[in-house]
């Protein structure tokens, strides 16, 4: 795996993972009671986005350490998913 296909990967897990962690202690005007005009019930009241970020990049590098881990060791790789046969043998 080279660089760039390493930024890619954990650019790639790190929004999967910022998806996930967004909605955790959401609090939203209709929870709080008090819900500005003109606006959903549902619209965040605090949404607490630095702290979000933050756990999200320390998941991620995890996340990331562990499949970068697997993929440079040889455990899996792009032939275990060649189902059809379409690529040579590695010999």
């Amino acid at each position: 795996m080279g660089i760039t296909s390493g930024l890619v990967l954990y650019a790639v897990i790190w929004f999967m993972t910022f998806l996930i962690v967004i909605p955790i202690r959401l609090e939203t005007q209709g929870d709080k009671g008090e819900i500005v005009p003109g606006t959903h019930a549902g619209a965040p009241e605090n949404h607490y986005l630095k702290q979000k970020a933050m756990i999200t990049t320390i998941a991620a590098f995890v996340i990331w350490a562990i499949v970068a881990g697997i993929i440079l060791s040889g455990v899996i790789s792009v032939n275990d998913f060649d189902w059809f046969d379409r690529l040579p043998d590695p010999k």
